[in-house]
């Protein structure tokens, strides 16, 4: 559970009619990321690969980049990745201590997959309390946002298999 006064992390817990494979794909294939996450990405989902996330504002054509790394793919069952908005992250890379974690952990359940999903890091981050406020809410209601749009993503790959 979220703690209100912490800032330590964000988790949900979702249940996707799809089996834990198709979750993956949708989790870890750039093809799919545009479609629930709506950013534009290539990258290999393996531990180790790099790649950037780069969103569009459709009516004013702003371009938001983040770097990240993934931390671990695999498949069916775990896919994490680090990632951040800070530029002076280039030089070193995403890691910790720079950047936030997510995890995405699929467990096979009640013939489809629970997404167990965190998203760690703000604390680490060193941010003043109010930078750690405003981040950690922009994030929870951006993953209020996307992760129902996963969830319609594996639904709409599995109803096509």
């Amino acid at each position: 559970m979220e703690t209100a006064m912490e800032y330590g992390s964000i988790e949900r817990e979702l249940h996707i009619d799809a089996s834990p494979e198709v979750v993956f794909e949708v989790l870890s294939s750039p093809e799919h990321i545009r479609d629930w996450w709506s950013a534009e990405t290539a990258f290999e989902p393996t531990a180790g690969a790099t790649g950037r996330l780069t969103w569009t504002d459709a009516e004013t054509g702003r371009h938001d980049s983040a770097p990240f790394t993934v931390v671990a793919a695999e498949p069916p069952r775990l896919f994490s990745f680090r990632w951040t908005y800070e530029k002076e992250t280039e030089p070193e890379g995403v890691g910790p201590g720079n950047s936030l974690l997510v995890t995405f952990e699929l467990v096979p359940e009640r013939g489809g997959t629970t997404v167990r999903f965190r998203e760690s890091g703000y604390r680490e981050r060193g941010w003043e309390a109010a930078v750690l406020e405003a981040h950690y809410n922009d994030h929870r209601q951006g993953w209020d946002f996307y992760l129902p749009r996963l969830v319609a993503a594996a639904d709409r790959l599995a109803a096509r298999r």
